[in-house]
């Protein structure tokens, strides 16, 4: 109706005859979906377009010709109504592509364009990448992205490679414009396709010669990148050289041995999105040029969103500044904090109180670095002298050394998260709470010999914990290296803690290494040893958290081993329970009774008995009466919600969390029941 031309009418599932007309146009020249559709058909692909987004003047567009798209469109839908074929119009929301920088819509646009043919049966670039992955010559780390991959590459299509765009790598075609100024002669319309620029045309010999003006795809250029950088092809030679034939068997020399050291690398770390724009391409070209995969391992990182999980966008406005954040908290709280989130397989959640925890974590340090370097003594040779060590430097050194493995296995198998919460563990809660408290004994009442035993110590695990934490926090460590390692002129070229390798007390051909042995044992016995020490400190901390006792209140301790033969050990550890638990005076003896009034705390290996006198179990019995009462009330309020029917089949899911509350307030009074039981019988033995 429009150009008088006629139609022809096929069937196609694709076409959905439920949706408006049931009948839709099919223009395979200017629609993806469309070209697959005349693919199956059969049908003549005419381009109608210009390339500045006009119609063509043709007989196929009529009275049209000429006219931009958007005009053409309005001016049909008039046309129709006019002549009476105009239905009715219907508004439909529609995925329009459109320009990221412009934000014009794209219309598609057939056109020449240079392919590079991936599933080749002769000589397929596909199959080989698909088989590195899948035979483990190159690991997809987490294995969860392998199916991404696979799908990928199996379902890939001929590449294009053509962009129209002013940046990037010329295509090497020329064309023969020929003789005729403008007019390309009939036999030299094949593109002539050289590494350097030709001088004339091989069929015509015309010397009017114009280059495609496309360039290469970024992951064309890009995919080349693993061995492009490092003088492949080693026979080419740059432009402008002196004498370049005296040069060229330096630069082959110079171009095989960087390829020999530096391909195939070890590790690529990318993130997710790009596994086929980028990764793929590079492991198909490098298989085909180099005959060898161009890395190892490909550790696929997270990506980071805001606290909501949601992605961070600028007209969200959530997008968190790196630059801001570094200013508030310092960059090694955000590199810490970045590696802490780092699980596999999931994007990381940016949140302040995250990064602000982390900060304090530096400061942990810095404090701890403070603390040392007022213990050790201002001359080195001050260490010089024989040495013993306390339970307390065994204790850390093996400590330390499991943190070391535990972190090398981590870093081995790209558990970055895992790493930092071994460290973040060890520095914090090992060292900082437990170590430098216990050595404030051995500093203040131990011989020389013990004091110069834990000031090594104390220097040489810190310098090591520096070491360890370097990668994850570089500035700071950096700026406490000289205090603790004034050889090393930098952590970044220092060695890295390594792994013990010979955890066993035998040695390689099998035999019992007696020292070893020995080593092994009294590294075991310093472990349950400390562990011991910080069962009954805890336990007394909690004691004094339940009932309120002043941390700077002295209290008697009464302690019965469930072994005879552990008496002497808790003896050995007096010195740390007093100062740690602020305990003025300790017996220690198996099969002890529990003196009257007095709490019981069960640990694994003994009853701890702690005296309280009646005026403070009096107060005591006041205040878990009136939790007691607080509760039962909360119960009562929470049942009657319970009971309530309508409330039950209404709102299940507010019901099952009242039900959940229930639980919780059910198991509270049984503690708190159990505590106040424990003091009235403990005030009737007053009586």
């Amino acid at each position: 109706p429009l150009t008088g031309a006629e139609i022809p009418i096929i069937a196609d599932p694709v076409v959905d005859r439920t949706f408006g007309t049931g009948a839709v146009k099919v223009t395979p020249a200017h629609d993806f979906n469309d070209e697959a559709i005349g693919k199956r058909h059969q049908l003549p692909f005419e381009n109608i377009l210009t390339q500045d987004a006009h119609l063509a003047k043709t007989p196929r567009t009529g009275r049209y010709g000429g006219m931009t798209i958007a005009e053409a469109r309005s001016q049909v839908v008039q046309d129709l109504e006019r002549q009476g074929f105009l239905r009715g119009v219907e508004e439909h929301a529609h995925a329009v592509g459109r320009c990221y920088r412009c934000k014009t819509v794209v219309e598609p646009f057939l056109s020449t364009q240079w392919y590079v043919r991936i599933n080749d049966p002769k000589n397929s670039l596909a199959q080989p990448a698909i088989d590195a992955v899948r035979r483990k010559k190159i690991r997809l780390i987490p294995e969860s992205w392998e199916p991404n991959y696979f799908g990928w590459m199996e379902n890939i299509q001929d590449w294009c490679i053509s962009r129209q765009i002013w940046w990037g790598h010329q295509i090497p075609a020329w064309y023969c414009v020929g003789n005729d100024v403008g007019q390309c002669r009939v036999e030299c319309k094949e593109p002539i396709v050289s590494r350097t620029p030709p001088e004339k045309c091989p069929r015509c010999g015309s010397t009017e010669l114009r280059q495609d003006p496309d360039v290469l795809d970024t992951w064309f250029s890009s995919a080349l990148w693993p061995f492009s950088t490092l003088g492949w092809p080693a026979e080419q030679q740059p432009d402008g050289l002196e004498n370049e034939a005296a040069t060229r068997p330096q630069k082959r020399e110079e171009a095989e041995r960087l390829l020999k050291r530096f391909y195939p690398t070890s590790t690529l770390v990318t993130s997710f999105d790009i596994l086929f724009f980028w990764v793929a391409r590079m492991i198909m070209m490098g298989l085909h040029f180099m005959k060898e995969v161009p890395f190892r391992d490909v550790y696929i990182h997270a990506l980071v969103r805001d606290a909501e999980g949601q992605k961070m966008s600028k007209s969200k406005g959530n997008v968190i500044d790196p630059l801001e954040i570094m200013d508030r908290f310092g960059t090694d709280a955000l590199r810490f904090t970045l590696a802490a989130m780092a699980s596999p397989g999931r994007d990381v959640k940016l949140a302040e109180e995250r990064i602000e925890g982390y900060r304090n974590f530096a400061n942990k340090l810095w404090n701890a670095a403070r603390f040392i370097l007022m213990n050790l003594p201002e001359e080195e040779h001050s260490l010089e002298g024989p040495v013993s060590t306390s339970i307390a430097d065994r204790w850390i050194q093996t400590r330390l050394q499991r943190a070391t493995d535990l972190v090398n296995e981590s870093l081995g198998n790209y558990r970055f998260d895992e790493a930092a919460a071994v460290l973040y563990q060890f520095v914090w809660h090992e060292f900082c709470d437990w170590y430098l408290e216990l050595i404030k004994v051995d500093l203040l009442e131990g011989d020389d010999a013990q004091k110069r035993g834990t000031r090594k110590t104390l220097r040489g695990t810190f310098e090591t914990i520096l070491r360890l934490l370097h990668p994850f926090m570089p500035f700071i460590t950096e700026e406490l290296r000289p205090y603790f390692s004034e050889k090393v002129r930098s952590l970044a070229i220092a060695s890295y803690p390594e792994t013990r390798h010979d955890q066993y007390a035998k040695d390689r051909s099998g035999e019992w290494n007696i020292e070893k042995h020995h080593e092994t044992l009294t590294t075991q016995q310093a472990e349950r040893g400390i562990e011991r020490i910080i069962e009954t400190v805890d336990a007394i901390r909690n004691l004094r958290g339940e009932m309120n006792i002043p941390p700077s209140e002295e209290l008697s301790l009464f302690i019965s081993p469930t072994i005879e033969q552990n008496e002497d050990r808790y003896r050995e550890y007096v010195p740390y329970i007093k100062r740690l638990a602020r305990i003025s005076n300790v017996t220690i003896g198996a099969g002890l009774e529990r003196p009257k009034m007095a709490t019981t705390v069960l640990t694994k290996e003994a009853a701890i008995y702690i005296p309280l006198d009646e005026t403070r179990l009096q107060k005591e019995k006041e205040r878990l009466e009136k939790v007691l009462s607080k509760l039962e009330k909360e119960k009562e309020a929470l049942q009657k919600r319970l009971d309530d029917n309508n409330f039950r089949t209404k709102a299940p899911e507010a019901y099952n969390k009242v039900d959940r509350q229930m639980d919780e307030k059910h198991e509270l009074h049984k503690k708190v029941r159990k505590n106040y039981e424990q003091i009235l019988e403990m005030l009737s033995e007053s009586k």
